[in-house]
């Protein structure tokens, strides 16, 4: 039996596409040839990028007048990418961005290298709320407090910060919060997949893949079309949307075998009954290991319960001089890369589609053993 991988990303692939993967690894149906070794431009590899894009707009719903591009650089990469390419669209360079996390903080401070872009709203002070005190980055700002401009090009949230843990998912519509016309952009990188999105909200969803879609390598764009042909002149020409949409992201080589790989992924998805069956999944999984700490007084999660993510989920020991001897013996058990980022410490157990049930069952039950014997 594998162990069970709990890392935050590169993450746990579904052991089918693995299987499946192998067993074409040196010839891809019949062809002759792997999929690393076809040319981009061929029949197959064609055949393989349309499907992996036809898939993905049946588990997500995308309408039509929204394209999917599949880049690289990563969600880090798309930090300068989308401004490159939105940030002139009004004239007035102008973006805001709400900062709930470190990802979020990243992808303002390099906008800011494309233009003005103002922070609309921050978890990154304390807050109060039901009476009590909610530490910087456990919390998600309310939409009615956002300052926004009403001539930003675009407003930019990450619906799930990978490592404070917190999931955002009920988008408001900029519109009633004074900014019509301003679209939503939405880095939903370590979600994406695991729960349906509403496009009558989100403009532009994009997300590296290696969470929940594949390997690294590949990263998702999904924007709506009008959006595109508004680039800077700085931005390279294998980044304009434009080009990428243009030549069906094949302006340039793309990364042909983490496409592949995300195709399986959404075969396997589909296979399992789409999105909305792996929903239920997830809510199972997180439901389960919250209310297993909730309930223990040696393990505490600090985020709002409101906007706890389900694929993130960080923890502390009440005694954090046991947390070597935690890790220790949950690598030791077959429980992997629980460690919480380096920035909050602690412990994080990321429980992403490819995580079963079975595997949050012997994390929970690890744990139970680890406090019965050290609390």
């Amino acid at each position: 039996m594998r162990p069970w991988n709990f890392s935050a990303g590169p993450s746990a692939m579904p052991l089918q596409v693995l299987e499946h993967a192998a067993a074409e690894m040196t010839d891809w149906q019949g062809s002759g040839m792997s999929v690393m070794e076809m040319s981009h431009r061929g029949k197959e590899f064609m055949k393989i990028r349309d499907e992996a894009e036809a898939d993905l707009r049946t588990l997500l719903a995308i309408p039509d007048d929204y394209a999917v591009l599949f880049m690289q650089g990563g969600a880090t990469g798309e930090n300068a990418i989308l401004p490159m390419n939105l940030i002139g669209r009004k004239g007035s360079g102008k973006a805001d961005y709400v900062v709930s996390g470190s990802w979020s903080d990243k992808s303002a401070k390099e906008a800011r290298r494309y233009g003005d872009a103002a922070v609309a709203a921050t978890s990154a002070g304390e807050t109060v709320i039901d009476g009590v005190v909610q530490p910087p980055l456990t919390w998600f700002p309310a939409p009615e407090q956002w300052q926004l401009r009403s001539d930003a090009a675009y407003v930019h949230l990450c619906s799930n910060e990978t490592i404070g843990g917190v999931e955002f998912v009920q988008w408001p519509d900029l519109a009633a919060l004074g900014a019509p016309g301003v679209p939503l952009v939405v880095d939903a990188s370590s979600h994406i997949l695991s729960r349906p999105i509403d496009f009558s909200k989100a403009a532009v969803v994009y997300a590296g893949a290696q969470k929940n879609a594949g390997p690294a390598g590949v990263t998702l764009v999904i924007i709506r079309r009008d959006l595109v042909g508004h680039a800077l002149p700085i931005c390279p020409s294998a980044f304009d949307f434009t080009n990428v949409l243009a030549n069906d992201s094949m302006y340039n080589t793309p990364p042909t075998y983490a496409i592949y790989i995300a195709g399986l992924v959404f075969k396997w998805l589909l296979g399992k009954g789409g999105v909305a069956a792996i929903e239920q999944e997830n809510i199972r999984k997180a439901s389960a290991l919250y209310d297993y700490i909730d309930a223990s007084g040696f393990y505490q999660n600090r985020v709002h319960p409101s906007v706890r993510s389900r694929m993130n989920v960080p923890f502390f020991l009440a005694n954090e001089s046991l947390n070597a001897t935690f890790l220790a013996q949950a690598d030791a058990a077959g429980l992997l890369q629980l460690k919480g980022h380096k920035s909050v410490g602690g412990m994080r157990a990321s429980i992403y589609n490819a995580m079963p049930f079975d595997g949050v069952q012997a994390l929970i039950t690890f744990m139970k053993e680890f406090e019965r014997r050290h609390g």
